[in-house]
Order: C-alpha cells, then structure tokens, then sequence
C-alpha cells in the first residue's frame, strides 16, 4: 500500500495550521490588551477615600487573596465592600427668644394738616414766614390791611358807650321815681315804665358790647395765625392780593411732622393676634425701615387698628405712631414697616438648611458624635427668622444637627467631620499598594503569556516542518 502523501495535500495541511495559530495568538493578544484598559480604569477611577474595603487596594488584596489561597490582605478585603462615609457640615441646636413680628408695605401720613386761610377780607399786607420753615402753634405767619377792622371797632364801641350813657340815665330816673312814689306823689305806671325803659336799655347795651367783641375779634384776624405746629409748604399767594375766608386755597398749607403716623395692611388672618395683644394693653414697637430694609429711619409703637375689613385686598388698616424728631420720615413716603407682636421665649433653633422635608413632613438628621452616625428624626416647624428656624417639637437644644451633605445620607448613614482624621488610613494604603502591585502582576503575566503564545508560533511552525 503506498504511504506517500501528496504534496498538495500536505501544502493545505500547513496553511490550515498557520490559520489556527495566527488566530489564537490574535485572541490572546486581544485578550491582554483588555486587561491591560481593564487595570488602567480600575486605577484612574478608583475612590479617593483611604477606606480599605471600598479602595482599589481591596480589590487588589482580594484578587490576591483569591489566587494565593487567602493571604491576609484577601482575608481583609475580599469578603465585602462596604460604601464610604460622607463627609457632613453639622450645626448645633440653640436656643434664643425670637420675635414674632409683622411685615408689611406703610405709607407715612401726618398725624394733621392744616390749610391757612384768612378769616376776613382784605390786602394781604405782610408775609412773615419762609417756605419750608418749621413753625410753632400761634405764631403769626401773614397780616392783612388792619384799618377796616379798625374802624368798625371803633363803631362799635362808640355805639356802647353811647347806649351805655342812656342806661345810666335812665337808672337815675327810675330811682327818682320811686322816692316819688313813695311819697304818693307820682303814678305807679310811670314808675313802671321807667322800669321798662332801663331793662330795654340794659339789653341794648349787651348788643353793643358783643358787637364789640366782635369787631375786636375781627381785628385780631387781621394777623394770620399758624393753627398747628408743623412745616409750612410753599405759599399760595403774594403781598397786594386780596384775600378771604373764601379762598379754597389759603396762604399756606402746615403739616405736622412730629409726631407722625405710618398706614398699613394687616392681613385678615393676623388680626384676631394682634386684637389680643391690644386687649392686654400691650406696648407693640414698631420700626420703620427704609426702601433697602438695611436702615432704620424710626421706631415707635402701634396706635390703632381700623374696624372693617377690605373686602378688595382682605386687608384691615392700621397705624403707628412716631415721634420723628429727626424728621427722617416724610409725608407721603412709602417705608417697610415692622411690628413686633410678640416674642417666643427660649426657642429651640436651628440653621434654616438643617431642615428638610419629606413625603412624612418636616425632619432633621441628628448626630450620634461617638458612633459618627445619623438618625432622621421627624420635627415640627415653627416661627422662621433670618437665617434661622424654630423647631417646635423632635428636638433638644444643644443637639447637632446636619446642614451640609445631607442629600446623600439616610437613616444610620456613617459620616465624617471635616476634622476628623481618617482612621484606617495607612492600612488601606498599603492595601490600595499591594492591590496595585498585585493588579500591574497580573497584567505584566498577561502581557507575557501573549507575547509567548506569539514567539511560540515560528517555532511550533519550525517543528512542524521538520516533521514533515
């Protein structure tokens, strides 16, 4: 039987061999390459945190451990892998007095204006003030041509005198009468008539008296007189007009500045407090803060409270009183108000980001400071001021409380101060080293073993063909 085999045959036979040896050494490379990117992530983007358990140290200890047979860094690292601690910004529980107040948008409105108007006719002779100018109650601010005044005081009192003569006499006669009469030498009616005549005369000179008065009054109307004390505005009129009590626009306008009063809204809901608080006679300070809410242009105290609602706004009126004696406020100004109503006594506070709320309301995580742990604890919210809240229920004064990281935390979550020093931090470095060594090992063997499998094809293909 013929053993010789065709040189074709054997040609395809080697092709065949080359395919297959090029094809497992492609694998193996690629292989290695895998590893190698593998390694590289593993390395780029491990934790920065020294924890042994979560670092890469661990995993390398535990690839170790696993291929070793359990040495001590896969003993450590192997098992688990736990998630790191967050690190926390905490705050402490205070307690303080807050104040309950009342803000709202106010008016300044004078507490009374005053319009100058002349109470008689005439010239206006004289103008003794300066717009602008601050002014005194009964301080003569205007005078107008006295002589016609003058003149009809002077009727007026000639008038009484004369009719003050005639009474006299007429009294005389009447005495005289009755000597007469007693004497039986003289009738009873003359005497009576007489004393008619002197009653008439007596009230006639009563007339003439009030219409006296009178013109005496209308005399002293001839100086124009401030009614209150305030600012006089600008003047409505110029020496050489004639003005009257019917002039709608007077001489002058006076405003009171101090005191003054600031208008505002109380919402519908805050009024039956703030009755009560008026019920008790309590003193309600009042501040009164300019555009900026940063300067505070005066304090004061509430003074009334209007009684009907707004049906427009559901707003009530009310007002507060300063004494403006800087005369910082000015009519008309619009100022932030704030009242105070009342004050909460020793109330537990806490920063306004340490409060959170959750589908079961308003809660707080609490720190455990040995275990460097955090429980949530459901609270109560109460009055908020500035930068600060009160918790009503769920918590002490004095408690720390988590303001900062708290997104990433739940109930039991370890934590970490910003103080703290790591614990395990030498330990897990060294760990994080082997598990680098252990994993760069690896990848060094997987580099080799390719770079066999390729050196070992020409000798495999060598061998083969000296067979052959």
């Amino acid at each position: 039987m013929d053993s010789t085999v065709s040189p074709n045959k054997t040609q395809n036979t080697d092709t065949r061999r080359k395919k297959r040896s090029k094809l497992i050494g492609s694998v193996i490379a690629v292989l290695a390459m895998i590893a190698l990117a593998a390694l590289a992530w593993h390395l780029t983007h491990r934790t920065p945190q020294g924890a042994g358990a979560a670092g890469p140290g661990a995993a390398g200890a535990g690839a170790r451990g696993g291929a070793g047979g359990g040495g001590p860094g896969g003993g450590g690292g192997g098992g688990r892998r736990g998630a790191p601690a967050t690190t926390v910004g905490v705050a402490t529980a205070g307690q303080v007095d807050i104040p309950v107040t009342l803000e709202a948008l106010g008016t300044v409105t004078p507490a009374a204006i005053a319009t100058v108007r002349p109470q008689v006719s005439g010239v206006l002779q004289k103008i003794n003030f300066t717009e602008g100018q601050l002014v005194r109650a009964g301080q003569v601010l205007a005078t107008i041509d006295p002589r016609s005044s003058d003149i009809a005081l002077l009727q007026a009192t000639g008038q009484r005198q004369r009719d003050e003569a005639q009474l006299e006499s007429a009294r005389l006669t009447l005495s005289r009468y009755r000597t007469l009469l007693e004497q039986d030498s003289i009738a009873r009616q003359e005497v009576d008539t007489q004393a008619a005549l002197v009653k008439q005369l007596e009230a006639t000179v009563k007339t003439d008296t009030a219409a006296e008065n009178l013109a005496r009054l209308n005399l002293s109307y001839t100086q124009v007189k401030a009614p209150i004390a305030g600012r006089v505005g600008l003047r409505t009129v110029d020496i050489g007009n004639l003005v009257g009590s019917n002039d709608a626009a007077g001489i002058a306008v006076i405003t009171q500045f101090s005191p003054i009063d600031v208008e505002f809204a109380v919402p519908q809901d805050q009024v039956p407090e703030l009755q009560g608080r008026i019920s008790e006679n309590a003193t309600l300070p009042a501040t009164a803060l300019d555009r900026t809410r940063s300067t505070t242009l005066a304090t004061g105290r509430f003074k009334a409270l209007d009684n009907q609602v707004d049906v427009q706004t559901g707003t009530v009126r009310a007002k507060a009183r300063f004494e403006n004696t800087d005369n910082k406020l000015f009519p008309s100004q619009f100022v932030n108000l704030r009242l105070q109503v009342r004050t909460i006594e020793d109330a537990v506070v806490v920063p306004v980001n340490a409060l959170r709320h959750g589908a079961n309301g308003d809660f707080v995580y609490v720190l455990n400071p040995e275990a460097r742990t955090v429980a949530l604890r459901t609270v109560t919210r109460g009055q908020a001021t500035g930068d600060k809240v009160q918790v009503v229920t769920g918590l002490k004064a004095g408690e720390q409380v988590i303001t900062e990281g708290a997104d990433r935390l739940k109930d039991g979550a370890k934590v970490t101060l910003p103080g703290d020093r790591p614990a395990a931090g030498g330990a897990g470095g060294r760990q994080g080293g082997r598990g680098e060594r252990a994993a760069q090992g690896a990848a060094a063997e997987g580099a080799q073993s390719a770079a066999g499998a390729q050196g070992e094809r020409p000798r495999r293909q060598q061998r083969e063909g000296a067979a052959q």
